[in-house]
């Protein structure tokens, strides 16, 4: 027996979604508008509002403005002159979010963070006021194992890829190559893509990711090309020109590195006082800041008052004055660790609202110390919005049923297949033996009171009996209806891959190839700010 939505209303339930439950400690607060004073400087913006003030670009960004639309152009944005124009302009508003450039686009949530960002400018823009979203692509970091590999549902199973053991640890990821492992992933990759059409999608993508591509680049391309004009502006965090507007944000953190760490730990103890968990570790004495040293980015940790070492590096010990003299000379061999980088970027940028990650978020109120020392002025932070792609297909399989996306997530499939489809006969007469096992309760006690005992072991032996029964009763109606069970096992293998929500383990590429440009317009057009509850992202 097969169960409908029978209306509209209902059919809708089936993909609600509430998140609040699934979210880290302080997001979860901050939407509650709990603990907010912890993220000062910064300023919390609640979902369904727009900023209300602007921040002063702390230095002129007409010299980033034209680098950017130089490299831009290189990644052939369409709008790349127009956006940095807008960009030079003080009065702008600058929308800024950001992530690792990860294999074949990374996962999911990069392009949700990315369409989350464009689509709070066209708010700004509707309200008359001109904005500019701008994608910090994050190629300092050393991350390699995070940026390698990607993820694909292909022979009704997810695949897994990567590039391999990591060449060179420590290296920045925007200094690397693909390398020489990407072609053998790239033609298994194409083994699984079937289709003329996603064939011909695979092979675009593939224009752009090459062995001899660097990580940044691929990214960059592949981020303009299937966003088109729509695509921010993507900044480089290695860029020359922002290396050396960030050079005097630098310095001012390293000169004020012992009142830094006590923001620091200040923040740490408020934080823990308010009963959440740290996202980063506390680290006294270690800098915010790496040092590239040779080829690998290692970590400044501060010795005394006036020197330095690096962390991994036995018997490294320099004066302070000397960072400075290699800073002032190559600012592109110092640069932010996690604490420290949302208020360099949000200094060169002159940002009005981050669009952060609950992982970004949950650790900003550690960062927040870093935009009081430099003295800039903090934006507006929000939480962004989570993404589930379903083809028309897979939303059918719900709908047919009758089946929600809570249900699906966290109830076993052959469990909720048996009550949908009508062969749980044993739950709701477990009920019925549950209240007569009750009932035989008072009349024994009140005989004896030593029969509790006896009674509570036969009620534990019923019970137990009854699991193993409707446990067997519901692998029989997954061997009867075989069909349903491995659609649906499929469908949560698409919804939760691995146990993780969609968007944080498969691929863009692997959506991109499977929908083309549907995806892109579906996510634009139906993707809600609001983080409260999942988006789900129809494609007909």
């Amino acid at each position: 027996m097969k169960v409908s939505a029978s209306s509209s209303s209902a059919t809708k339930r089936l993909f609600e979604l509430p998140l609040e439950d699934r979210l880290p400690p302080l997001p979860t607060a901050y939407l509650a508008g709990r603990d907010l004073d912890l993220l000062e400087p910064l300023k919390f913006l609640a979902p369904g509002e727009l900023p209300n003030s602007a921040a002063e670009p702390a230095q002129d960004r007409a010299p980033l403005a034209a680098a950017l639309a130089v490299a831009n152009e290189a990644y052939g944005h369409p709008r790349a002159q127009e956006l940095a124009d807008r960009l030079a302009d003080p009065a702008t508003r600058v929308v800024v979010t950001g992530q690792q450039p990860g294999l074949f686009g990374g996962p999911l949530l990069a392009l949700t963070k990315t369409l989350a960002a464009v689509r709070q400018v066209r708010a700004l823009e509707a309200r008359g006021e001109s904005a500019v979203a701008v994608f910090w692509m994050a190629t300092e970091d050393h991350d390699f194992a995070e940026v390698a590999q990607t993820t694909f549902l292909g022979r009704g199973q997810l695949q897994h890829f990567d590039l391999g053991e990591d060449p060179a640890p420590l290296l920045p990821v925007g200094m690397r190559t693909l390398g020489s492992g990407f072609d053998a992933v790239a033609a298994e990759i194409e083994s699984l893509v079937g289709g003329e059409e996603a064939t011909a999608r695979l092979d675009r993508l593939r224009a752009w990711y090459r062995a001899d591509a660097r990580f940044g680049e691929a990214f960059a391309r592949m981020l303009v090309g299937i966003l088109g004009a729509d695509a921010p502006l993507i900044l480089d965090s290695m860029l020359s020109e922002a290396k050396r507007l960030q050079a005097p944000f630098l310095r001012r953190l390293v000169e004020a590195r012992a009142e830094l760490d006590d923001g620091f730990a200040q923040a740490e103890r408020r934080i823990q006082e308010r009963g959440h968990p740290l996202q980063v570790n506390p680290q006294p004495g270690l800098s915010p800041l790496f040092l590239l040293h040779g080829q690998e980015r290692r970590r400044i940790e501060w010795q005394g008052d006036d020197r330095f070492g690096l962390r991994g590096v036995d018997g490294y010990s320099a004066p302070v004055a000397e960072l400075l003299e290699r800073l002032d000379d190559n600012p592109a061999v110092v640069s932010p660790g996690v604490l420290a980088r949302p208020a360099i970027q949000d200094a060169i940028l002159g940002s009005t609202l981050q669009v952060m990650g609950p992982s970004e978020l949950s650790y900003l109120a550690q960062a927040a110390p870093s935009y009081r020392i430099l003295g800039i002025d903090a934006p507006w932070t929000s939480l962004r919005p989570q993404a589930l792609v379903l083809d028309g297909r897979q939303a059918g399989y719900l709908e047919e049923l009758g089946i929600s996306l809570a249900e699906l997530l966290e109830q076993p499939l052959e469990k909720l297949l048996a009550s949908r489809l009508g062969d749980d006969f044993v739950t709701p007469a477990r009920e019925r033996i549950g209240q007569l096992v009750a009932e035989l309760r008072d009349g024994a006690v009140g005989l004896d009171p030593s029969l509790e005992k006896p009674w509570r072991k036969t009620r534990d032996l019923v019970d137990r009996a009854l699991d193993q029964l409707a446990s067997k009763v519901a692998a029989a109606t997954a061997r009867r209806h075989g069909v349903w069970l491995r659609r649906f096992e499929q469908l949560r293998d698409a919804i939760l891959p691995d146990g993780h929500l969609q968007e944080r383990e498969l691929s863009t590429a692997f959506l991109y190839c499977r929908y083309g440009d549907d995806l892109v317009r579906s996510m634009l057009e139906q993707l809600d700010p609001d983080p409260r509850r999942m988006n789900v992202i129809r494609l007909e």
